[in-house]
């Protein structure tokens, strides 16, 4: 069982600040292509991931990353100074 959090606008889109999930996938990108396949709200939100960024266990990481083992993984909008 993994936490998956949505932070600002993918919150949104979505329709949840969070969710529980059994997933077999391996890596953050597989994760997004399992959600993704899920409704069409969850396609929309991970249409371009260079809009995206992503955190396992509150360390930000590549999508490439592997979730094994991971309590947790976050998706959110880039961070802007201010």
């Amino acid at each position: 069982m993994i936490d998956v959090l949505y932070f600002a606008w993918v919150r949104e889109r979505i329709g949840l600040p969070k969710e529980q999930l059994e997933t077999s996938a391996a890596t953050v990108q597989d994760l997004v292509a399992e959600l993704s396949a899920r409704e069409d709200r969850y396609a929309a939100a991970f249409a371009d991931l260079t809009a995206l960024r992503c955190a396992v266990d509150q360390e930000l990481v590549p999508f490439d990353t592997s979730i094994e083992g991971a309590r947790e993984v976050a998706f959110f909008p880039p961070m802007t100074g201010g």
